[in-house]
C-alpha cells in the first residue's frame, strides 16, 4: 500500500519532515478540510481585489508598494515577481533541504488563509511527489519578508523554468514536467507571492539540521559512555543524586543515558574502592593515580546536557514555524480583514539556527579533546603514541586523523556566531532589519557535518584505544555493540595504510544511524525523534 503524507496545515513535524524526505515513495495527500478553507480564503480575495489596496496583489512589492497595478496586469506581476527575484548564486542546496522546504511551504499554504488557488496547492503537490527538486543557490536570502529568493527558485520551477532535478538528472524544468506528466503551473493574482513569502525554506533546513542533531548528539553521549569506560572514570560523577542536585532536564537525561550505557561495565570505577586502596597516613604525600577526570570526561553531562535543551527548544520554535502562517497580508476569512504584518520575518527560527549550531560547535570542541587525551600520550599517561599497534615511529597510526579532529573543530568554531546580528539594511531601506534566517540555517547544517566527521574520528580513536588496551571483554554491553559496528566498517589500524577511503565508512554510519540512536531509549525519557 503507497505510503502517504496527510497535509492539514496544522500538525506536521520534524519526524514526518523527515520521513518523508527519506522515502522517495512516499507521497504528500492533502486533506480535504484544506481546500474548503482555500476556497474561502480566495473568495474573499477576489472579491476585494478591485476595491482595496492588497499589498502585492494589486500593488507593487517592497518600497514600490505605493504603485498600484492595473486589473488586466495582475497575473504578469506576479509572473515579474518570481522571475526578477529567482537570481540565487552559488553553490546548489542540497535536495533533501529543498524538499523538506517545498513541503513545508505546502503545509503552510494549507492552512487556508494565502488566498491562492486550489490549483496551486495542487500543482505544488504534484511537484513534490514526483521530487522535481530545484536548482536553488545557496546566496540570495536575507530571511525577512520571506526566503524571497530560494522561494522564488521553487516558484520558477512550478512556471517551468529554470533548473531542477530528477531522476538523478540536472534539466531544464520544462522538461522535467513534461517527463513526469505536469503542465507548467501558470500563476494568477496573489499566487507568485503566496509562493515566496514566508519563513519555510529556512524552516525546512532546520526540521533537517534539527534531526541530525539529534541523532549527533545520542552519538556523542555514546561514544563519551564509551570513553569514560576505557580512562576508567569514576562512577561518582554520573551518579544520580550528584546531577538531581543541578537538575537541568538536558544534565538529568544525559547523566541518565550515561548511567545506562556504562552499566555491566567492568572499566568504571568506584569511589569507595578507590579510598580504600588510598588510605591517608601521616607519611602521605603523592597519590599515583588520578582522583578525578579532565573536564571533557567528568564535564560530559554539564556540556552535552545544555545542548540538548537547545535542541529541545529549536525544536518547538521549527514545529511551531512550520504550522504558522507567515505570509503578508494574510487572508483571514473569520475577521474578514486583510492582515498587513511582519509574520514573514526569520527572527525565532534564526535564533534557533545560531543556538543550535552553537551547541553543535560546542560539541565538536568536546569530541576534539576526548581524541586528544587518547592520542597524546603526555596527557594520557598509559597509551602508546597516536595508539600505535605497531612500531611506533616507524608507524605513525592514528596521527593524521588528529590534524583532521583540530582542523574541523576549529572550522565549526569559526561559524558559531550568531549571524542573526550581522543584520543588514536592503530593499532600499524596507528591510532594514533583517533576521539571516536562512544563511544561519545552512551555516548550521554545515555545523552538523563538521560534528559528524568529530564524531567519526572519536569512534575510530576508541576502537582503536580498544584494541591497543585489549579492553573488548571488559566493556559494557553497549560500548561492545558500538565497538563492533565500528570494527564492521573500518578495521584496526595495524601498520599504516590508505584510510582515505575508509572513513566515510563511518560518518555513513553515523548518517544511517546503524543503531547508533539507543542513548534515548529508556523508559525515563522521551525521546526526541526516532528511526
Amino acid at each position: 500500500m503507497p505510503r502517504t503524507l496527510l497535509i492539514t496545515g496544522g500538525d506536521l513535524d520534524i519526524r514526518r519532515i523527515w520521513a518523508f524526505v527519506a522515502d522517495p515513495k512516499m507521497s504528500a495527500v492533502i486533506d480535504d478540510d484544506v481546500f474548503a478553507r482555500t476556497q474561502e480564503s480566495r473568495m474573499m480575495l477576489e472579491k476585494n481585489l478591485t476595491s482595496k489596496v492588497i499589498y502585492g496583489v494589486n500593488t507593487g512589492f517592497g518600497p514600490m508598494a505605493s504603485h498600484l497595478i492595473s486589473r488586466k496586469a495582475l497575473t504578469e506581476l506576479q509572473t515579474n515577481l518570481i522571475r526578477s527575484h529567482a537570481v540565487g548564486m552559488g553553490a546548489p542546496v542540497p535536495d533533501p533541504l529543498v524538499l523538506a522546504a517545498m513541503l513545508v511551504r505546502l503545509n503552510t499554504l494549507a492552512r487556508g488563509m494565502s488566498g491562492v488557488s486550489a490549483e496551486l496547492l495542487h500543482a505544488l503537490a504534484a511537484v513534490i511527489n514526483h521530487r522535481i527538486i530545484p536548482e536553488v543557490p545557496e546566496h540570495g536570502a536575507v530571511g525577512t519578508s520571506g526566503d524571497l529568493v530560494q522561494l522564488a527558485h521553487v516558484g520558477l520551477a512550478l512556471i517551468g523554468e529554470g533548473h531542477v532535478r530528477y531522476r538523478d538528472e540536472r534539466m531544464p524544468a520544462a522538461r522535467a514536467l513534461k517527463l513526469a506528466g505536469l503542465e507548467p503551473y501558470r500563476l494568477i493574482p496573489r499566487d507568485g507571492l503566496a509562493v515566496i513569502n514566508g519563513t519555510s525554506f529556512m524552516a525546512g533546513i532546520m526540521a533537517v539540521a534539527c534531526r541530525d542533531a539529534d541523532r549527533l548528539l545520542s552519538v556523542a553521549v555514546r561514544s563519551g559512555a564509551w570513553a569514560l569506560e576505557l580512562i576508567g572514570a569514576f562512577a561518582d560523577g554520573l551518579s544520580e543524586r550528584l546531577h538531581e542536585l543541578r537538575p537541568h532536564r538536558g544534565q538529568l537525561t544525559v547523566g541518565l543515558a550515561l548511567r545506562e550505557l556504562t552499566a555491566g561495565s567492568r572499566l568504571i570505577k568506584q569511589r569507595e574502592a578507590f579510598q580504600r586502596k588510598h588510605r591517608i597516613t601521616e607519611a602521605t604525600r603523592f597519590i599515583d593515580e588520578d582522583v578525578q577526570e579532565i573536564y571533557s570526561f567528568r564535564c560530559i553531562p554539564q556540556i552535552v546536557g545544555p545542548s540538548l535543551d537547545v535542541l529541545a527548544r529549536s525544536r518547538e520554535t521549527v514545529e511551531t514555524e512550520i504550522n504558522s502562517v507567515t505570509d503578508n497580508p494574510i487572508v483571514d476569512p473569520v475577521s474578514g480583514k486583510f492582515l498587513h504584518g511582519g509574520n514573514f520575518h526569520g527572527e525565532y527560527v534564526a535564533q534557533a539556527a545560531d543556538e543550535l549550531r552553537a551547541a553543535m560547535a560546542k560539541l565538536t570542541l568536546l569530541a576534539e579533546r576526548q581524541i586528544n587525551f587518547f592520542l597524546n600520550r603526555n596527557v594520557n599517561r598509559r597509551l602508546p603514541p597516536f595508539l600505535n599497534l605497531a612500531t611506533a615511529g616507524l608507524n605513525l597510526s592514528l596521527q593524521g586523523l588528529q590534524f583532521v579532529a583540530t582542523s574541523t573543530a576549529s572550522h565549526a568554531q569559526s561559524m558559531a556566531y550568531p549571524h542573526r546580528v550581522h543584520s543588514m539594511s536592503t530593499n532600499a531601506d524596507n528591510q532594514d532589519v533583517v533576521s539571516m534566517g536562512t544563511d544561519s540555517a545552512l551555516l548550521t547544517m554545515k555545523t552538523a557535518e563538521d560534528l559528524r566527521i568529530l564524531c567519526a574520528v572519536e569512534l575510530i580513536t576508541l576502537a582503536q584505544a580498544t584494541d591497543v588496551m585489549r579492553a573488548t571483554r571488559r566493556l559494557s554491553p553497549a560500548a561492545s555493540e558500538l565497538y563492533r559496528a565500528v570494527r564492521r566498517v573500518f578495521p584496526a589500524v595495524t601498520k599504516d595504510r590508505v584510510l582515505v577511503d575508509e572513513l566515510p565508512a563511518v560518518t555513513d554510519l553515523i548518517r544511517a544511524g546503524a543503531g547508533l540512536d539507543v542513548a534515548w531509549r529508556t523508559p525515563r525519557i522521551s525521546p526526541l525523534f526516532s528511526g
